[in-house]
């Protein structure tokens, strides 16, 4: 009986089939962690973010959280440009929608950080683009109309459109003592108005 030559052919394939086998095995394995790891970064958060497009990718992420509800594609959470005004948030949230009343929104306001903004529907209440009035009998300086601001102690017409003016212009109101900024208004003024306003 011949005696197993080493040149043999037979066990040199066996070996070479196992090691391609192996190596196809590692690169399916290495290939599903991949693929599972790029599932798990991209899944959606719970809000919708639009990513901040900023020159110096290596500095800090800062911008504006603007909350955006209403009438309008995608409503959510976003994050803008900290010059951003009330068009780019709508047009982050994936533009508005056929039923939105885009006369009840001032596009060109500029944006402030924590801001909600709704885009009501046609025929809706005005909310001026901000929060509903609450109901705890304050006026809120942030969506109130010029009618609801004539409603306070001497803020007739001309005043309660330069508060109005004030807030397309600067965006929200931060605090109550904000009003100081608005021409016509001074300390005694706003000692008047102070609890019957909020923001």
């Amino acid at each position: 009986m011949p005696s197993p030559d080493a040149s043999d052919p037979v066990p040199a394939r066996r070996r070479l089939r196992l090691s391609i086998g192996a190596a196809v095995a590692l690169g399916l394995i290495v290939l599903s962690a991949a693929v599972g790891w790029g599932i798990l970064r991209g899944q959606a958060s719970p809000a919708a973010v639009v990513p901040i497009e900023d020159d110096a990718q290596t500095a800090a992420p800062t911008g504006l959280y603007v909350h955006v509800l209403g009438e309008v594609g995608s409503p959510g959470l976003y994050v803008l440009k900290t010059d951003a005004r009330l068009v780019d948030a709508l047009a982050a949230a994936g533009g508005t929608t056929d039923a939105a009343d885009l006369s009840a929104v001032n596009l060109a306001r500029p944006l402030s950080d924590g801001e909600q903004v709704i885009v009501p529907a046609q025929g809706a209440p005005d909310t001026g683009g901000g929060a509903p009035e609450a109901s705890d009998g304050l006026v809120d300086l942030n969506s109130a109309d010029q009618t609801a601001l004539e409603t306070l102690p001497r803020i007739g017409p001309a005043l309660a459109q330069r508060i109005i003016s004030w807030r397309d212009d600067n965006g929200r109101f931060r605090s109550v003592d904000d009003l100081l900024a608005v021409p016509g208004i001074g300390e005694k003024l706003l000692a008047g108005l102070r609890d019957l306003v909020r923001v």
